[in-house]
């Protein structure tokens, strides 16, 4: 993180030291699976074809696919960490990044020649080789206009400096607005893509504004009509007084908030906007749920965590999962230490729980969240 987070590529030579111990290892999800969940319309999933380059947007049908040992196509399927364990698992690894940052893992699944063509990400990546060979091309601080007429942006102008092979088990990380162009070199050869998400500041202002514009609708307080009693003649009539212009930035300072402070509004508000899950995360309640009394038996048996897909995040004093407050982390609480634990293992095994269930200031929340399907009964994955 000091020396290349953001600041340039890394190639990692064995970073899954598996594929060199046993070298007929195999990609832990096959391409069969990745053409059947890009079959499903509730996974994102792409298409692309060249010499001309089109796009299918999913979901695919299979007869659309060509087959594996075919030249010059991609299928791209998004989201893996929600639909597959060993994608869950690959996807932890990078916890050493802050949680809101993560985004999803995409698998790429190519025939020899395939890819998307030379262009750039505005978030960082770390690319996984998984299966066959892909070569790897990247130009630092390339010009950016792209061909036009395409259903891809793909760069006009492109100038590999560096170029890699990169074998199963091999990563390669690169920042933000560094061109690359990866090509596939065997049939069925599959990249795995740890992306992250980079909101803008424009975004996260935009956001903040409109949540504090609805509560500012529930304040009758503010419904008090500007008054000026004290006004004096005015020689001036053009100019707006000092005193209103102070008065609403004052007012603007001191907004009750529903209690809250402006430092807390922008807490709690950060907190619901980076916990919020993708749009096309649909979340699956139990079919049978457990009543509480055997959830609590089941929790001290097999233990607890969250579902891959679950955004939860701490800021400042509020705790959030998949954009709804989760519990007040007050500092008092007996329960704090067990919430920080849940949030940062995300679970907890059958031992931990025993703790927890002793609070129902976290209990009820956490019930709660199995009802609405954010959680699983089981080990937690990956950590």
């Amino acid at each position: 993180m000091k020396v290349y987070w953001q600041k340039k590529p890394l190639l990692v030579r064995g970073a899954i030291p598996a594929f060199e111990i046993t070298p007929d290892l195999q990609s832990p999800i096959s391409a069969q699976e990745l053409i059947n969940l890009a079959s499903d319309e509730l996974v994102e999933s792409r298409c692309i074809l060249q010499s001309p380059w089109r796009l299918k947007q999913g979901p695919q049908t299979k007869r659309s696919i060509p087959a594996l040992s075919k030249k010059n196509w991609t299928l791209l399927v998004q989201g893996l960490e929600a639909k597959h364990p060993s994608a869950a698992a690959v996807l932890s690894w990078f916890r050493f990044i802050p949680d809101y940052r993560l985004d999803d893992l995409m698998v790429s699944l190519a025939g020899p020649g395939g890819g998307v063509g030379p262009h750039l990400d505005s978030y960082d990546v770390f690319l996984i080789q998984m299966s066959g060979r892909r070569r790897w091309q990247i130009q630092t601080n390339p010009s950016k206009g792209f061909i036009e007429n395409l259903p891809l942006k793909i760069l006009s102008k492109f100038e590999p400096q560096e170029e890699w092979i990169l074998n199963p088990g091999d990563m390669l990380y690169l920042p933000p607005q560094v061109a690359h162009d990866g090509v596939a070199l065997d049939p069925g050869t599959q990249t795995w893509s740890v992306g992250f998400r980079a909101p803008s500041w424009r975004e996260l202002l935009q956001e903040t504004l409109w949540r504090l514009a609805d509560q500012l609708d529930n304040d009758i307080s503010l419904e008090q009509l500007l008054s000026d009693p004290v006004q004096a003649a005015s020689i001036k009539p053009a100019s707006i007084p000092k005193r209103v212009r102070d008065e609403l930035k004052n007012r603007f300072l001191e907004l009750p908030l529903q209690g809250q402070s402006l430092t807390d509004l922008l807490e709690f508000t950060l907190g619901e906007i980076l916990s919020e899950p993708k749009p096309q995360i649909v979340f699956e309640p139990p079919t049978h749920p457990l009543s509480e009394g055997v959830f609590r038996k089941t929790c001290l048996s097999k233990g607890i965590t969250l579902l891959p897909q679950t955004r939860l995040q701490i800021s400042g004093d509020y705790l959030f999962c998949n954009g709804a407050l989760m519990a007040f982390l007050d500092k008092k609480s007996d329960a704090i230490e067990s919430w920080l634990f849940f949030a940062h293992q995300r679970g907890f095994q059958p031992a931990q729980c025993r703790r927890f269930l002793s609070y129902p200031s976290m209990f009820e929340p956490i019930y709660e969240a199995y009802l609405d399907g954010w959680l699983q009964l089981g080990k937690p994955l990956g950590n």
